[in-house]
């Protein structure tokens, strides 16, 4: 009697979004301590811009470098490395006495991070057939928001028990217990892709040969690079810096902080499945990739508009409500976006497509993340609202005009 083997690759994909969930866990750790660091260090703004820095550093580089490698060994082997390295950096983090630490042991988490998800969603392209990928990618990637709901009110609380020391120990540990089950799953096998519809990867097609010089003469290689290069230095900014202006700009304790930041996240990570499972019911029912995927792309820039009212928010619940509009607009954004490099690279090469645009977004938040130190202590925050309120939009005309219609290409058929 032939097994049932359909639940395994939709463990995978459970497994996947638990360790997205501990990514964003591990990164929030610190906006949410900072607060109690602050009272043992004198940290100023410019270096905890630096020490976000160092993150971004190391996250540039291993995004691409990650995503090549886990194309190349598959997800199985990448994420077991990404996860191992990031948690035993998270523990390193619980020893640190200054800012130049803390920046050395965000380098080393990036570092980890980095293959977090070009080695998700290339466990989804490896295990998940076509029309449902869209789903799946929005349920690997969905567990950040997991991980950034649960970061708030957790950090707060064993800060509370344990001090700010202990919750870098409790969080490292999270991971290396991942990394154990996850090297327990089943491994991909031939009869397993047959229920599930795949085919597999054949490693001697022409896609495998491609080299990276081929690939950047690819014109839509370059606008998704643009577009994360333009986008996710808001996202840094939403993760890294709005603790701090809820508790600085706006007087609210941190306490309140952990009781509401998590709002957004929730909203994120709803809408990451969500903007994923309509996607898929709109290519099901109209056979139109296009049109599924860039309407849904399309309303979630229009939605991140409510971010320049922020200045006019008359407390702290209107903020957390704006902010979860924008983070919703983000999970549907980001849902599609993702699928629509696996729409037009296919199998093969969709990892390293994502690690370039991953790296394009770090690097540009690298270059921006000091200076929104900067213009904060000098000025105010005002502008970064105003770019998180529009640039989404500008985006998306850029992404509908350089890529007309979405569909695989020709080389990667």
């Amino acid at each position: 009697m032939k097994r049932n083997l359909t639940w395994i690759p939709w463990l995978i994909v459970g497994m996947t979004f638990l360790a997205t969930a501990l990514s964003f866990l591990d990164r929030q750790v610190l906006s949410i301590s900072i607060i109690k660091i602050k009272e043992d260090f004198h940290i100023t703004d410019i270096e905890y811009g630096f020490i976000n820095t160092g993150f971004l550093i190391s996250y540039a580089i291993m995004f691409t470098v990650g995503g090549i490698l886990i194309d190349r060994y598959g997800s199985r082997l990448g994420l077991a490395f990404s996860v191992g390295i990031w948690s035993f950096a998270t523990l390193l983090h619980s020893l640190a006495n200054n800012s130049f630490q803390f920046g050395l042991f965000r380098f080393i988490l990036g570092v980890g991070e980095g293959g977090a998800f070009p080695g998700a969603i290339k466990a989804v392209v490896e295990w998940i057939p076509k029309h449902k990928q869209a789903l799946a990618n929005g349920i690997a990637i969905g567990g950040s928001a997991l991980g950034a709901v649960v970061a708030p009110p957790l950090c707060v609380y064993l800060i509370g028990v344990t001090g700010w020391r202990g919750v870098f120990l409790i969080t490292g540990a999270f991971g290396i217990l991942w990394v154990i089950a996850w090297l327990l799953c089943p491994k991909q096998k031939a009869e397993t892709l047959k229920q599930t519809g795949q085919k597999g990867l054949n490693t001697g097609s022409k896609q495998n040969r491609v080299n990276l010089i081929g690939v950047l003469k690819i014109k839509e290689v370059w606008v998704f690079i643009l577009i994360r290069f333009l986008l996710d230095p808001i996202f840094y900014f939403y993760m890294f810096w709005i603790p701090k202006y809820l508790n600085e700009a706006r007087e609210i304790d941190i306490n309140l902080i952990g009781k509401l930041f998590w709002i957004p996240f929730l909203a994120l990570g709803i809408s990451n499945m969500l903007g994923g499972w309509i996607s898929d019911k709109m290519y099901k029912k109209t056979g139109n990739l296009n049109s599924a995927r860039k309407m849904i792309m399309g309303f979630a820039a229009l939605l991140t508009a409510p971010a320049l009212l922020v200045k006019i928010a008359p407390n702290a619940e209107w903020v957390i409500l704006i902010i979860s509009i924008a983070f919703f607009a983000h999970g549907l954004w980001i849902t599609n976006y993702i699928t629509s490099i696996s729409d037009i690279f296919g199998k093969t090469i969709t990892s390293t497509i994502i690690g370039f645009s991953g790296s394009a977004g770090a690097l540009s938040s690298l270059i921006l993340n000091p200076v929104i130190g900067l213009i904060i202590s000098r000025f105010s925050y005002d502008p970064v609202w105003i770019y998180a309120g529009s640039m989404y939009s500008v985006a998306f005309i850029a992404f509908i005009i350089l890529i007309p219609k979405i569909k695989l290409l020709k080389a990667f058929e």
